[in-house]
């Protein structure tokens, strides 16, 4: 019933590390013009493993695509990103993943990017963060690439702290084909009726759900209002959020824990338009809770099935400690049998705390060691 997105994972051939590296630079004619291939490149792999970080086997890859005749220009280059808050594992693993970068010019290349996002408010640690999740940003053009995009994003986002946000979320807005991605997926948004705002919200969330191919975002926006869902309301634009960026196997597997807990289509659905950040958990955390829930607190798959957001909590940390309480207080019958604990499960720390803990700790000063999690939750049947 529903497209999501496929992603072939292409796998860079590699030089085993068994190899001979004397064999391999012997044998590998990188660049015919270079009188002495062998001398250079040695020079290009020791470059790499000595000042660059890079392990053999990445330093010989490397070579292949990058040749350094003399080491004043890299040495620039690795100086003014270690000046901008590049750590040594950042450059180790930019430059095998961009050995190139080695030899662009400082000045006219690295520099105005760099400051550029800084003018945007993009300082510290953060630069070397963004620029490190998509490092073909230092190669792309300033002029016709990165500020287009930035401008372009502007209008929606409004506030460089927005901006930055979404950025953090994914470098690749930076250098994605506007015209052919984001401004028809954008417009299929508003096609059906979803607000500005939201939009807004959803490239500040999760871009990544904007970049997928038009005519598969058309088809996951489709599917989402055969569920149910309005665009008009918030939990819309989560939908299309989780929905375009879970592959359809991981959908279904994750669909298949629930089922196997006896949740039905019904109880699924529900369960998406009333929390769809649901399916953005781990096939082990959905089954961890459902596990828990059921078979050690004995709720029924129906209660838990109303209230999805226990998914998004800790079993350690909130699930357990609160179980424990309620298993004190109806030990000593100071909450009765039919309370509903789906309901006190997932409310907020403020109300659950002066509901069960507080209101009965000078009577029942255990609910205060079970809150802090020192006492093992047997069960509400025990």
């Amino acid at each position: 019933m529903y497209h999501f997105i496929c992603r072939t994972l292409v796998q860079n051939r590699k030089v085993s590390s068994k190899t001979s590296y004397v064999r391999y630079i012997q044998t590998t004619p990188l660049f015919n013009s270079v009188s002495n291939p062998t001398e250079q490149q040695s020079l290009t792999v020791s470059y790499l493993i000595n000042s660059c970080g890079l392990s053999l086997e990445q330093a010989i890859s490397a070579s292949k695509v990058v040749r350094i005749e003399n080491t004043e220009k890299p040495d620039s280059i690795l100086k003014m990103l270690a000046t901008y808050g590049f750590s040594k594992t950042h450059i180790s693993s930019l430059i095998s993943k961009l050995p190139p970068l080695l030899l662009a010019h400082p000045e006219k290349t690295i520099r105005p990017k760099i400051e550029y996002f800084e003018s945007l408010g993009i300082r510290g640690p953060d630069v070397p963060r963004i620029i490190f999740s998509d490092t073909s940003i230092l190669m792309s053009s300033l002029k016709k690439q990165i500020i287009p995009n930035i401008d372009f994003l502007k209008g929606f986002l409004e506030t460089n702290e927005n901006l930055v946000n979404a950025l953090k979320q994914s470098a690749q807005l930076v250098r994605c084909n506007i015209k052919k991605v984001l401004v028809p997926n954008i417009s299929t948004l508003r096609a059906h009726g979803v607000p500005e705002e939201h939009v807004a919200k959803l490239i500040i969330m999760q871009p990544r759900s904007l970049l997928l191919r038009s005519d598969l975002f058309k088809e996951v926006v489709c599917a989402i209002k055969e569920m149910g869902f309005e665009p008009m309301r918030p939990s819309f634009i989560l939908a299309v959020r989780c929905m375009s960026i879970i592959s359809k196997v991981k959908w279904e597997k994750k669909k298949e824990v629930l089922t196997s807990f006896g949740w039905s289509e019904n109880e699924f659905l529900l369960a998406f338009r009333v929390q769809p950040m649901l399916m953005i958990c781990s096939e082990k955390k959905i089954r961890d809770v459902m596990d828990f829930l059921m078979n050690k607190a004995g709720l029924k798959q129906s209660h838990i099935a109303r209230c999805p957001n226990l998914f998004l909590t800790s079993i350690e940390r909130r699930l357990i400690p609160r179980c424990a309480v309620l298993q004190v207080l109806m030990s000593k019958a100071m909450v009765g049998k039919n309370l509903d604990i789906v309901w006190a499960l997932s409310s907020n720390k403020r109300y659950f705390e002066k509901k069960y803990v507080t209101r009965f700790m000078e009577d029942a000063p255990e609910v205060i060691k079970a809150y802090q999690g020192k006492m093992v939750f047997q069960g509400f049947s025990n």
